[in-house]
């Protein structure tokens, strides 16, 4: 696919939008983006396009966007000097999720959104890269070696982050039991 817009086809490029809008939109919406999540993810395909010399070929083309993304977020967030409140990053990232019907039992979808929210509370205490690498690797449902060139940190760096952030995590929600299956990812 980086072949075909690399040789200037347009509607391969647009192909590759399509693919990572979703995971973009919600990877800027959990990294604080909040209401500026799609001028974020705007950008970092404008970004990604002109850099498209710079992609090593035969690497994953969605570590390589996120990373873009996150770089985007964080200068986003920055520029704008203010600080998200959790509130507005659990609406930001509720609105860049697929809408799928709740459950029918309103007893199961309220205890839902109060684990939701105490988990992104609990995120919020977490160190900067704890919170990216669960963030990603959780919340992204990127596997290990995708998060790794995310992130540009070594497989081994997330490994040990990740370990760590889960610890202090499970420390901060000791009353959260996980799902039927034992799913805890939401």
């Amino acid at each position: 696919m980086i072949a075909r817009v690399r040789a200037g086809e347009p509607e391969a490029y647009a192909e590759l939008v399509r693919a990572h809008t979703g995971i973009a939109l919600r990877a800027a919406a959990a990294l604080g983006a909040g209401a500026d999540a799609e001028d974020v993810v705007q950008q970092a395909f404008v970004k990604a396009y002109c850099s498209l010399g710079r992609f090593r070929a035969g690497a994953a083309f969605k570590p390589w966007l996120l990373s873009i993304v996150a770089n985007e977020t964080r200068n986003t967030v920055r520029t704008a000097a203010r600080q998200r409140t959790l509130a507005g990053r659990e609406a930001a990232f509720a609105e860049a999720e697929p809408l799928i019907p709740e459950a029918t039992d309103p007893a199961t979808a309220t205890l839902k959104s109060e684990r939701r929210t105490a988990l992104l509370a609990a995120l919020e205490k977490l160190s900067a890269e704890h919170r990216l690498v669960v963030t990603y690797r959780y919340l992204l449902e990127m596997d290990e070696p995708e998060t790794a060139q995310a992130l540009g940190w070594p497989r081994g760096t997330v490994k040990s982050r990740l370990n760590r952030a889960l610890r202090k995590l499970s420390r901060l929600l000791p009353g959260l039991e996980p799902w039927e299956g034992g799913d805890e990812r939401e």
